[in-house]
């Protein structure tokens, strides 16, 4: 069955329609927004998967370059295999707030996928396809226990503004994606020119107010062709056994989450559940081993959650954490800059038992990450790159590219750190980070935020502030309510809010936040988001340790890099035929010229000698003639009313006859012939720019006859 719904949204008109494309998938939709068209489909497979204690949920959005009348660019002409860096960050955000919103016990495996078929290059088709993911569950048969769904917010002069063109985002100091559901927000991803907390909020309020409409579209979709949801049999407990369990396990659980070291409280949970299992293997001796294995199985489920269970009372009753420390606490810190010798900018950040080496590398134009997106080609001048490798939590597995996580995370880290960077016209670099972590137990992203400004500091690029990130937590049991500053792990992973913010002392430049709960407060939000800052405050003092500004010039060892600007119409004379002089220039001193359409040279030398040396040479290939100054030029036409004289490499002007001398010429090559060597004033350039030249006028002011 057919259906569309349209409401305005943003003075934009929004159409959801079902039924009429994808109709073999279990719910699919057709998002239309301005003239940008998203598809979008969910698939459940029939049965569950055997032998997960997880849900099987992957969500994929595309990008087709049709959508914008293009061809690809790479070598086969198609959209190539691995998704770009757009693609896998608009899938995390869509996966975010729709995973914790399946029925308890589903575990059939579901793939949401999102289609970008047509682009206006104005309405952005990400949140596009947030609002088409939960729509396509909430119509289909899958136990989905939404709607979501999700809007973009900025602020311009000071105003907020709900889904801002790409043009408006120029000019806006805010730049929040913001999913929710009815009665909460469930996620925040976005960045903000170091905005307050209270402004960074409001619009975080403002966007769930503004999303309401897009939940009752679904809504009205549902109740007019949304199939009857799949039953979804609960899993069952064993009380008996839970019971059990806990009376194995209780008193040694208490002192295992009190084991402040990572490894050594891991190891101590391992040995508990072996003991556990033990008893319990030899309580089941007389069952069959299909029945005693599944049982046992279910004990270790049952342990993991009487840990959970404890540690959040321990943390919401008695106030104290896994690591003794108060809830506000951060964990000690230790700063090192200049730790690698012949890297340009080096930072070592350690925070309790996360650490992270974070490199800076200062490139030429040429280093520019070149993206190929349905804007067009671009190119980016700053990149951090976060690599996180098994022996960081002490495991094994095979080394891959890049994960989901670790690209979501570098471009969490970039977002806080590229706000405070310098402009490009003062700081012409291009610029690299790389963190590698080497410990993690808890927030390794906002250890790379305050490794990434230290490592930039040393390399001496002029950050406007020093930035900082902090992980915040929350643990909320009944009316009892803990907020948490500087998470471990394991406070992660049982907690119901993760949220992360990263900024300067003025205010917020990212932020990342996840809820578990149906809804946080307001008032818990401000309580959580002033937690942070007194923590973000702290650790800025800790950096400050290390190198309280950045240094006044990059490293001896750095290349330098240095600007001018020249005559756009001059491009041509120092590019040469072919590219001869440049080429010339660059092997002569070992440089590397980028030349951009508008005039603008950047000189990237091995030092700064070399670079003036070449800039001197630059300037004399695209000087332009002025009038009243005297050129020494080489003749290189002789005609019967007189000669052509270059001035300037790729500048003639002409000596008229009667401009050779102060008497009377017969001929020209009485006075002047095709090489002499000749010193000419600038008479007159002409608005044409031909050039007028005397070498009388010289012979006067130098009293010849």
């Amino acid at each position: 069955m057919e259906k569309k719904i349209s409401i305005e949204l943003a003075g934009r008109t929004l159409t959801i329609e079902t039924g009429r494309l994808a109709k073999q998938a279990s719910g699919s939709v057709l998002v239309t927004y301005g003239q940008s068209v998203v598809l979008v489909t969910a698939t459940a497979a029939r049965e569950a998967r055997a032998n997960v204690d997880f849900l099987p949920l992957t969500v994929e959005y595309q990008e087709r370059f049709y959508a914008v009348g293009r061809i690809p660019g790479s070598f086969f002409r198609r959209e190539i295999g691995r998704p770009s860096e757009k693609e896998t960050l608009s899938s995390r955000f869509i996966d975010r707030p729709l995973r914790p919103l399946f029925a308890p016990g589903y575990q059939n495996e579901t793939q949401v996928i999102a289609t970008v078929l047509s682009a206006d290059q104005e309405n952005d088709p990400d949140l596009m396809a947030m609002l088409g993911a939960s729509a396509a569950l909430t119509v289909s048969h899958i136990p989905f226990l939404g709607p979501i769904a999700g809007v973009r917010v900025g602020m311009i002069d000071g105003q907020y503004v709900l889904n801002p063109t790409r043009e408006q985002r120029k000019n806006s100091r805010l730049d929040l994606i913001v999913a929710g559901s009815a009665k909460a927000v469930v996620m925040v991803e976005g960045g903000a020119d170091s905005l307050s907390e209270e402004e960074v909020m409001g619009g975080i309020f403002f966007a769930h107010e503004s999303l309401q409409p897009l939940l009752a579209v679904q809504e009205e979709l549902r109740a007019a062709v949304g199939r009857p949801k799949m039953e979804v049999k609960a899993p069952e407990v064993d009380e008996a056994l839970r019971a059990r369990v806990q009376e194995l396990a209780a008193g040694e659980m208490a002192a295992v989450i009190s084991t402040v070291d990572k490894q050594q409280r891991y190891e101590a949970v391992a040995v508990l559940e072996d003991k556990v299992v033990a008893a319990l293997e030899a309580e089941m001796a007389g069952q069959a081993p299909d029945e005693a294995a599944a049982k046992l199985k279910e004990a270790k489920g049952l342990l993991h959650d009487l840990k959970k269970k404890m540690m959040r009372e321990r943390i919401v009753r008695e106030k104290t954490r896994i690591d003794n420390r108060r809830l506000d606490e951060v964990r000690p810190i230790t700063n090192e800059v200049a730790v690698l010798p012949r890297v340009h900018g080096s930072a070592l950040f350690t925070r309790g038992e996360t650490q992270v080496l974070v490199s800076a590398t200062l490139g030429s134009g040429e280093d520019e990450q070149r993206i190929e997106s349905l804007s067009g080609m671009s190119f980016k001048p700053f990149m951090l790159h976060y690599n996180f490798p098994p022996y960081c939590v002490g495991e094994v597995r095979f080394l891959r590219g890049p994960s989901r996580r670790d690209i979501g995370h570098g471009a969490l880290a970039e977002r806080a750190v590229r706000a405070m960077l310098p402009d490009s016209e003062s700081f012409p670099y291009t610029i690299r980070v790389v963190s590698e972590v080497l410990e993690s137990n808890g927030s390794s992203s906002m250890a790379t935020v305050c490794g990434a400004s230290l490592s930039l500091m040393d390399a001496g690029v002029p950050m406007r502030k020093a930035v900082s990130g902090i992980a915040m937590g929350l643990i909320k049991e009944g009316e009892d309510v803990a907020i948490l500053t500087d998470i471990l792990g394991d406070e992660d992973h049982l907690g119901d809010m993760d949220f992360k913010v990263a900024g300067t002392e003025d205010g917020i430049t990212a932020l990342q936040m996840d809820i578990k709960l149906e809804g946080v407060s307001q008032e818990i939000m401000g309580q959580a988001l002033a937690q942070a800052r007194a923590g973000r405050l702290h650790i800025l003092e800790k950096m400050k340790e290390a190198i309280a500004a950045p240094r006044t010039d990059v490293p001896a060892h750095a290349p330098k890099l240095f600007s001018i600007t020249i005559n756009p119409d001059k491009i041509r004379d120092l590019i040469g035929p072919g590219g001869k002089m440049i080429k010339s220039i660059t092997a002569d001193y070992g440089v590397k010229i980028d030349v951009t359409d508008d005039g603008k040279v950047k000189i990237f030398a091995p030092s700064g000698e070399v670079a003036e040396q070449v800039k001197e040479v630059i300037l004399g290939l695209t000087a332009e003639a002025e009038v009243g100054k005297i050129y020494t030029g080489i003749v290189q036409k002789v005609m019967d009313f007189g000669a052509f004289v270059q001035i300037l490499p790729g500048t003639d002007g002409l000596v008229h006859i009667s401009e050779l001398e102060n008497h009377r010429v017969n001929k020209v090559t009485d006075v002047l012939n095709e090489g002499d060597e000749v010193r000419v004033k600038v008479l007159e350039i002409d608005s044409r720019g031909k050039i007028r030249l005397s070498r009388k006028a010289l012979l006067q002011e130098e009293g010849q006859s």
